[in-house]
């Protein structure tokens, strides 16, 4: 048999639409401006997320008993600054160990709070996107281009600290000028409330999050599967890949 009989992986599976429909869509999202980086910057911070898996010092941090007993300068591709760099690479490489006290330097460093979860949200999208794609075995997804346009710069008048480092907007918090990022069908996890300082964001994730694994509605009907594997299985899988990553949510 020749390689060319060989089958991939994508021979294998069909794709949902639904799934490569938002894929989709979360692509174009970060290639436009956001509530506080332009399109250009957004899809530098896509570019960071990746170039982090390659960076020497996240691997000896990674390797390390703590992150904080190493220093060095991280690769980087030189279009962010700094404490975006850092935000980026520590995110992408070595979630598990970050500490309230690193957060509190990145905002001494000149990153806003609200800088910072919009980040955060870039990181966790093109994280989510490439796994699967390697998951497939296809390459990894071009970067799209850059959306020219300004920033929306509008902070959620009802954000306030309480379940996060971070200020997050709660639902009884959001008033008649605030981006309502939530269902009504249901109350918001603290996972989705977590990006909620850049709300068009948090919508955003909780979409992806929803195709990738099941609505919230769906998570709590444990009489029907909707999904090609059942409920056990799937936080099984969930639970397996959380240990591996640190992940005690």
């Amino acid at each position: 048999m020749s390689t060319s009989d060989l089958k991939t992986s994508e021979d294998f599976w069909n794709v949902r639409e639904d799934l490569s429909l938002i894929q989709e869509q979360s692509w174009q999202r970060i290639a436009r401006p956001g509530t506080w980086w332009t399109g250009r910057e957004r899809v530098a911070i896509a570019a960071e997320a990746r170039q982090s898996m390659s960076c020497k010092l996240c691997q000896n941090r990674k390797a390390a008993l703590s992150p904080y007993d190493t220093n060095g300068l991280h690769n980087h591709l030189g279009q962010l600054p700094d404490p975006a760099i850092e935000a980026i690479h520590r995110i992408r490489t070595d979630a598990g160990r970050l500490k309230e006290s690193w957060y509190q330097g990145l905002l001494a460093s000149g990153l806003s709070d609200a800088h910072y979860v919009e980040l955060v949200a870039v990181v966790s999208a093109v994280a989510a996107l490439d796994t699967f794609n390697r998951g497939m075995g296809r390459p990894l997804q071009e970067l799209p281009k850059p959306v020219e346009g300004t920033p929306s710069r509008r902070r959620p008048a009802g954000a306030r600290r309480t379940i996060a480092w971070m200020p997050t907007l709660q639902p009884q918090d959001i008033s008649a000028d605030d981006y309502n990022p939530y269902s009504d069908e249901y109350e918001p996890f603290n996972i989705h409330m977590a990006l909620s300082l850049a709300p068009e964001e948090a919508e955003a994730f909780r979409l992806l999050d929803e195709a990738n694994y099941l609505p919230q509605m769906a998570i709590r009907d444990l009489d029907t599967e909707y999904r090609a594997i059942t409920h056990v299985q799937m936080e099984l899988l969930a639970a397996r890949v959380s240990s591996l990553n640190q992940c005690f949510y």
